[in-house]
């Protein structure tokens, strides 16, 4: 069984972890810097953020650990986070929405897509320079297990023919899959150090379906998801699991997958998976980096 106490020293690297103020993201944030590493939270409200801060700060004395803004459902945002770090060693995409309303980003793209998809895309590409100035730079991308059950459409990415708030959440998830993995593929064509993971959590309590946009939503929707995550979802330690497995364990290839190792990688412990399809389908994975390059206007320096 692979626990927090198995995470190597990461005193010298300096982490960003998007959406780093609760759940899944606070967990990573905090073992981060618990383990030495100097941990940037990267969060959409500054003053949740700071709350965040003196939380951890609480729980790990003379941890090093700042915030700093970031909304990753817009792109201005996102270049003016990327333009105030000068270096970096690690990067944990966790930041997300899921299956909210109908809604458009700030650059008009469809909140999901645009959030958890190509703000993801536009950040890693804006921070790479400084990733590949590390000596052993490393990406990971917070995927879903749920992704598996995409019905992925590249001519419908934006919504533009007709919105279900499961899809579009699972649409984007499988999307971060194929960047991570493509990511990694580019990097490895070009003999750079770069190794780009993905995670999936599993089955894990967090805001992601009562918070943000969702906390909006009607008092029946509002009940009934808090009682799902209450009692069905894990505890939140257990699905940033794979997202420390994939930032710390030493020699861990690039292009791998972790998710749990039980039934539909809902629950269990780390481990590496390989055979989705989507890890294989070099075809869809650089067509959409080729679209993600377009919408968002960010070209990988690889």
């Amino acid at each position: 069984m692979w626990t927090f106490d198995d995470i190597p020293d990461q005193s010298g690297r300096l982490a960003v972890v998007t959406g780093a103020n609760s759940g899944i993201g606070y967990v990573t944030a905090r073992e981060l810097a618990r383990h030495g590493a100097h941990v940037v939270l990267a969060c959409r409200d500054p003053e949740r953020g700071r709350d965040a801060a003196d939380r951890l700060l609480a729980e790990v004395p003379g941890a090093k650990v700042e915030t700093r803004r970031l909304d990753l459902a817009a792109l201005a945002s996102v270049r003016e986070f990327a333009d105030g770090l000068d270096r970096l060693d690690l990067l944990v995409n966790n930041a997300g929405v899921a299956m909210v309303p109908h809604a458009r980003t700030a650059d008009g793209f469809e909140s999901q897509f645009g959030v958890n998809h190509l703000g993801t895309f536009a950040l890693t590409g804006l921070l790479l320079p400084r990733l590949l100035a590390a000596p052993a730079p490393r990406v990971v991308t917070v995927s879903s297990e749920g992704q598996r059950f995409a019905r992925f459409d590249l001519a419908n990415l934006n919504a533009e023919r007709g919105y279900s708030a499961v899809n579009a959440y699972l649409q984007s998830k499988r999307a971060l899959l194929y960047f991570a993995v493509e990511l990694h593929r580019r990097a490895t064509a070009t003999g750079l150090a770069l190794r780009s993971m993905a995670v999936a959590p599993g089955l894990t309590r967090s805001n992601v379906l009562t918070g943000g946009a969702n906390a909006d939503r009607g008092r029946l929707y509002r009940t009934f998801a808090s009682r799902l995550v209450r009692h069905v979802f894990r505890p939140t330690p257990e699905g940033a699991k794979t997202s420390l497995y994939a930032a710390t364990l030493p020699g861990l290839p690039g292009g791998s997958y972790v998710a749990p190792d039980g039934l539909l990688e809902l629950r269990g412990e780390p481990a590496v998976h390989q055979r989705h399809r989507a890890i294989t389908d070099a075809v869809t994975a650089r067509r959409l980096w080729e679209v993600s390059q377009e919408l968002t206007g960010v070209r990988y320096d690889l």
